[in-house]
């Protein structure tokens, strides 16, 4: 078996983080200048691309780097009520005993997923967690890891719960796993056409087993 280094997304593919960053979301549009988000609103965003919740939202792409650090600011206070994903735990064992290197790229902050993993004894599953700032994607940043960790890109999988997740994987040539559990609705991840589509973390060990 080829060992694989497998790349996860945070919010919403391996933290239940959804509810929590709409709650803070509808606090913070009046401060931000953009619409709440009602039950409704959110199924309807849940079917849109990063791109188009953003024009639909109204908010000036001008601040979306002031709301992110203000989110990420907010949620720390929030890291200790945040669950994982259900099964997301037993996958990444699982991978891990396998021989597999797991590593984390997030737009979230560093010290909220260090919290996290701590909180809830994940911390030693994983090699390398990298955060940064993105309005559209993560391909830089999937670069930048993988000259640094010297990985070559057909030894990698990403696997992520949103559009832009997809969209950066390509982008950097690596597969991609979309996971419905997270914030885009199955359809809008299939329009994208990822590599693969799971609905369920178990359903990680066959795909990475024999994705490359």
């Amino acid at each position: 078996m080829n060992q694989k280094v497998v790349i996860f997304d945070f919010d919403g593919t391996i933290a239940d983080t959804v509810d929590a960053l709409v709650n803070l979301a509808n606090r913070l549009a009046a401060d931000f200048g953009y619409i709440q988000i009602t039950p409704e609103e959110l199924s309807i965003l849940r079917n849109l691309s990063s791109r188009e919740i953003i024009k639909y939202s109204g908010i000036s792409i001008f601040r979306i780097p002031f709301l992110v650090k203000k989110v990420k600011s907010e949620l720390k206070n929030k890291i200790h009520e945040l669950k994982p994903i259900p099964g997301i735990q037993e996958a990444l064992i699982e991978l891990k005993n396998r021989g597999h290197r797991l590593g984390i790229i997030t737009s979230n902050s560093q010290d909220n997923v260090a919290e996290f993993l701590r909180i809830n004894n994940l911390d030693n599953l994983f090699e390398f967690v990298y955060s940064g700032v993105t309005i559209f994607g993560k391909t830089t940043i999937i670069n930048n890891v993988l000259r640094q960790k010297q990985i070559k890109s057909q030894e990698v999988i990403y696997v992520g719960d949103e559009t832009r997740d997809i969209d950066a994987s390509k982008k950097a040539n690596i597969k991609v796993v979309a996971v419905t559990w997270g914030f885009n609705s199955q359809e809008a991840l299939v329009k994208q056409k990822p590599d693969f589509l799971i609905n369920h973390p178990r359903e990680l060990i066959d795909v990475v087993n024999g994705s490359l």
